[in-house]
């Protein structure tokens, strides 16, 4: 079964870009593109009929505006479009069973749009069965711009590496892996002290290899991409958000490990949701 790429069409701007992007995805991989509109009466109280069928054409009109962007851009591009009444995270949850890659604007409609986009994205990320994406529209990516990636060996991390290298081949660009390293989190006086009493020097040489674990393999069976291996010793989101500026796609896993090698934590996760400069892409482990 061939599963398709799934876009949340809500009328927005953010999530006509969405759409953009994953028709240049599903083209490439030559996947179908299904669109996707929930009516969620319930939220704004009591409708009436006239009120619920005005929703229901303007959620239609609305699927036909991001159906026309998408096959304007690859007019070959198969596309199928949904609308649905129900509860939208509990829909889009459903649909992720069956879809091989969820995609959503960064901001929606509405006076919260920006919270409520995000609180979306949040809550599919953690309860979805596929990758989430999560397209900003604040620049264009460059096009040559490499696929970067957060490593820590966590099942979330492994299945973003998969993913990675997956999006790094299919592209032509390269992969950057970065994996940063820091044993305490606060500022409080006792974690500043110890950072000059620890054996840095040996600590990175640990965690270089560390790195080199997490990648071995995957080199092999995408010989066509060329990897870049960042370690460094710095908190993962400052290193994220700044290997991702010029990149064409940043891909991170759902949640990391804690402990000495803490990395793409779901704190991560979800600042990046919100603040990533460059499409985003969250991987969750295939048992979760």
């Amino acid at each position: 079964m061939t599963y398709p790429i799934v876009v949340a069409v809500d009328g927005s701007a953010s999530a006509l870009n969405a759409t953009r992007w994953a028709a240049d995805e599903a083209a490439q991989r030559n996947l179908p593109l299904h669109l996707f509109h929930g009516i969620a009466p319930s939220s704004i109280g009591n409708v009436t009929i006239s009120v619920f069928d005005a929703l229901e054409a303007d959620g239609r009109r609305q699927l036909a505006e991001a159906e026309a962007v998408a096959l304007e851009r690859h007019p070959g591009l198969r596309v199928d479009v949904e609308l649905r009444q129900g509860n939208h995270v509990e829909m889009l949850i459903e649909l992720s069973k069956t879809a091989r890659l969820m995609v959503l604007g960064s901001r929606g409609l509405g006076a919260f749009a920006g919270r409520l986009a995000g609180s979306t994205s949040v809550a599919l990320v953690a309860h979805g069965a596929c990758p989430v994406a999560i397209v900003r529209d604040e620049k264009v990516p460059p096009v040559g711009g490499a696929v970067v990636v957060g490593v820590d060996g966590s099942p979330a991390s492994v299945e973003a590496v998969a993913v990675a290298f997956d999006e790094a081949s299919w592209r032509g660009v390269d992969l950057v892996a970065v994996h940063t390293w820091l044993d305490f989190s606060s500022d409080n006086a006792y974690a500043y002290a110890r950072q000059f009493v620890l054996d840095w020097d040996r600590i990175e040489a640990e965690e270089l290899e560390v790195l080199a674990q997490r990648l071995a393999g995957w080199q092999e069976k995408y010989p066509d991409v060329t990897v870049v291996r960042v370690v460094e010793r710095d908190r993962p989101l400052r290193q994220l958000l700044t290997r991702a500026e010029d990149a064409q796609l940043l891909v991170v896993g759902s949640r990391g490990r804690g402990g000495f090698s803490s990395m793409l934590l779901g704190s991560t996760s979800q600042a990046l949701i919100y603040h990533a400069p460059c499409p985003l892409i969250i991987a969750r482990p295939a048992s979760a």
